[in-house]
């Protein structure tokens, strides 16, 4: 056999062509891929969020704080949301219900026509500092000129003098650090890549090596298969678990302001999350290939619909609703709010509780797909 053939060429050509027909599976996740990045890429992503929850506390209910309001709310960054207390306001930025609280003094109207320029507070949730840059841009932006028109007469000078002051106070990450929000959420990232690509690949080694006839031979029920196989890796989460506090605090001075023992406990959860969904798909592969292209699907929507890349808030309503069942997203809310508000328990069992369904009810239809024949 000597020289090049082209016939042999297209004998090679004819059978990998059979070949792919054949592995229909492998083929539609390929082109399944590159569409899912599009649409999440085209339609989920964005970086300037609006209609951001806004917490309102005033003691009155003048012309001039309603003028503010509607200014806020008019600017479209600010979705305003009267609150009835300054400890249900707290409450409510800890848990991340709102990312901003306007707090306006009880003598507002009385210091504003006196000419006192009044200082107006606004707490801001900075542990993502790209998701409220635009937002407090824009309240800086409308403080010269919101009020104009309500103004005595005798007070439109111009160039008009603000009228009162805005003090911007960025909450929990007070120099807007992106590492403060960044290594946090590389936790649960970390976590998720390590944990739902190695548990993948599980069970399809097994088949494509040829061992899955030992394990199915042995006297082993499916629920303690699975056991065997993802608990070992819990080790080895929690060894990556300690590595990135070590340096998230050593090197890049991340606080650590909540519990570590209720993190950990969280963290739990989140990994059997993705152990859970790991061993599903590898019950669904046939082959290697097939895992990791699965895998794939499980890390796009967590990456991108997380709000680990691009703020939650900014993303569509759809895709809002999508992220929620994404595991990952709770798992980034509860690292950001042990480590930089000092959360508790109450304020990340909001978060908590859908990671623990996911993890029962993925868990659950991985035991009933895992197969105890070759077949």
């Amino acid at each position: 056999m000597t020289g090049f053939s082209f016939a042999r060429l297209f004998a090679m050509l004819r059978k990998e062509s059979l070949q792919m027909r054949r592995d229909r599976a492998t083929v539609g996740l390929t082109v399944m891929l590159p569409l899912l990045q599009l649409f999440l890429f085209g339609y989920a992503i964005n970086a300037n969020p609006r209609h951001l929850p806004t917490g309102l506390l005033t003691a009155e209910h003048s012309t001039y704080e309603r003028t503010l309001a509607a200014a806020l709310q008019n600017t479209g960054y600010f979705d305003i949301k009267a609150m009835a207390s300054e400890a249900d306001a707290e409450q409510a930025l800890a848990r991340g219900d709102v990312m901003f609280v306007l707090n306006i003094p009880p003598d507002f109207s009385r210091r504003i026509d006196r000419g006192e320029q009044p200082q107006v507070l606004m707490d801001a949730d900075a542990t993502d500092p790209t998701a409220i840059a635009n937002a407090t841009a824009a309240v800086v932006a409308l403080n010269a000129t919101v009020l104009n028109r309500d103004l005595p007469a005798g007070m439109r000078v111009a160039p008009p003098q603000p009228p009162f002051q805005i003090v911007l106070h960025g909450r929990y990450n007070p120099e807007q650090l992106t590492a403060f929000n960044i290594v946090p959420g590389l936790i649960g990232l970390i976590l998720t890549v390590s944990t739902l690509v190695m548990t993948t690949l599980a069970i399809t080694r097994e088949r494509e090596s040829g061992t899955m006839e030992n394990l199915l031979a042995m006297p082993v029920r499916p629920v303690e298969v699975m056991l065997g196989k993802i608990i070992p890796y819990v080790g080895l989460a929690y060894v990556q678990i300690a590595l990135i506090l070590l340096v998230s605090v050593t090197v890049f001075g991340v606080p650590v302001r909540g519990s570590v023992t209720l993190l950990l406990l969280a963290l739990g959860v989140f990994i059997a999350c993705n152990l859970a969904m790991g061993f599903a798909f590898s019950t669904m592969a046939t082959t290697q290939m097939q895992a990791q292209q699965l895998s794939q699907f499980g890390l796009l929507p967590s990456i991108m619909l997380s709000g680990f890349m691009f703020p939650f808030q900014g993303m569509p309503a759809w895709a809002r609703v999508v992220g929620e069942a994404v595991p990952l997203t709770h798992a980034l809310r509860i690292c950001r709010g042990v480590l930089l508000k000092g959360n508790g328990l109450a304020q990340i069992w909001p978060d908590l509780w859908p990671m623990a369904l996911f993890a029962v009810v993925v868990g659950g239809i991985a035991v009933s797909m895992y197969r105890e024949t070759l077949d």
